[in-house]
């Protein structure tokens, strides 16, 4: 198990290019079963998520091969319908494989989901949906089964009870396959989501209101294998604008859709930072100490909650008293603990959390408890006088491809070690 050791205080300058987005690549490679044939999705981030979902795919008959940022999928030879538990438990989005299995083959086995270890992420979104479109569901021994009704998936029309993007995104793989239209109401309206319609109309799906919160699909009898190139990571971007903000440097980041960061770019200029953009490019720079400045997450185009933690840790720089409420996932701040071990003021009430910035932090040994968490420690020990370790990174490796040596490009002193730690 590996450790980051990291000594703060240097300014972050630089370039640096952003990677494929894992939201995305989780998205789309779902939807490869749902044509049979070889498929190759370029841009792919080399990440600890992407191989367990290959893993995955490749129990169930898949090839999966990533070389570099190439991923090549070849889903000729399906030879299982069931997502097992020993794959599904490492990685929520694993579920995201029902839709496409029930919609071509009319039977799936799909493991109830493990993931992330704060908040409850319910699938019954996902169940309903494929209720919906007529599904017959049954849970046992922690499995759900699925299977469609003689002639295959009907078209329905299907409201989501709250925007998911998951749910979202499994029911429309599901969808595009069902006889007659079905149209999805209050859709989940993430670039990631948008990125799979589009995938998905490539590949010969027929979907109006891409990019909207209503849906309309007419199924097809089939699709076709397709290339496609996955979209940038909004929430890497921000997370590396963040830490040059709070270093008080000045970064380039290129490959990356601005539109996708809007709202996070707007509470940057809020709290004092210059913000450049030009075309797929974002030159950030900050002089000054940020002023406090409040955010609460909201579903696309809102704040993003994969971004409250590394923000906290920024606001924790800042002159005075700023606050965070998350109202995607209310209990998700583990970090918290961890960030007070710095040296950090910060106070819960509910799902608010009031930092008290401008209070120097030292460099202590803290404990990584999930994907964000572990960044807002890095971020914070980057600012943090001394040396830091940060336990149990991979986290950090399920959603950041080398995220020490690109930091380190850009000024920062983070060295990776093997620890004893069971």
């Amino acid at each position: 198990m590996d450790k980051f050791v990291i000594t703060g205080g240097k300014p972050l300058n630089g370039r640096i290019a952003i990677s494929g987005a894992k939201n995305a690549s989780l998205a789309i490679m779902p939807a490869t079963f749902l044509a049979p044939g070889a498929f190759h999705l370029t841009n792919t981030p080399n990440l600890r998520d992407v191989w367990t979902l290959s893993r995955l795919m490749g129990a169930m008959g898949a090839h999966c091969e990533l070389n570099d940022n190439d991923l090549f999928v070849d889903t000729a030879n399906i030879t299982s319908f069931e997502a097992p538990y020993e794959h599904v438990k490492k990685m929520r989005a694993s579920f995201h494989v029902l839709g496409p299995i029930l919609a071509r083959y009319g039977e799936a086995r799909i493991s109830l989901p493990g993931g992330c270890a704060w908040g409850p992420r319910p699938v019954d979104l996902h169940l309903k949906g494929m209720e919906k479109l007529g599904a017959e569901i049954t849970i046992e021994n922690g499995y759900v089964n699925a299977k469609a009704p003689n002639g295959g998936l009907r078209g329905a029309r299907f409201h989501f009870d709250i925007s998911s993007v998951g749910a979202t995104e499994n029911v429309m793989m599901a969808a595009v396959l069902a006889k007659g239209t079905t149209i999805l109401t209050n859709a989940a309206l993430e670039p990631e989501v948008t990125a799979l319609g589009r995938m998905l109309v490539k590949m010969g799906a027929k979907i109006e209101g891409i990019g909207t919160t209503t849906l309309e699909i007419e199924g097809v009898s089939e699709l076709k294998p397709v290339n496609e190139e996955t979209i940038p990571d909004r929430i890497e971007a921000g997370t590396f604008l963040i830490a040059a903000a709070m270093t008080r440097g000045k970064i380039t980041i290129d490959n990356i859709n601005p539109y996708h960061l809007a709202a996070v770019i707007a509470k940057l200029e809020e709290s004092g930072c210059e913000v450049d953009v030009n075309g797929d490019s974002i030159t950030l720079t900050m002089t000054e100490s940020p002023k406090p400045t409040d955010i609460t997450t909201a579903p696309y185009p809102g704040f993003p909650t994969d971004l409250q933690a590394q923000w906290m840790a920024y606001m924790l720089t800042a002159q005075g008293t700023s606050s965070i409420t998350d109202t995607i996932y209310t209990d998700r701040f583990k970090h918290v603990p961890e960030l007070l071990r710095l040296g950090a003021d910060v106070e819960m009430a509910d799902n608010t959390a009031i930092i008290k910035g401008g209070k120097k932090l030292s460099g202590a040994t803290v404990m990584s408890t999930d994907l964000r968490a572990s960044a807002s420690l890095i971020l914070a020990a980057i600012v943090a006088e001394g040396r830091s370790e940060i336990l149990r990174v991979y986290h950090l490796d399920r959603g950041y491809d080398a995220i020490e040596k690109r930091l380190n490009l850009l000024g920062a002193s983070i060295r990776r070690e093997n620890t004893e730690e069971f």
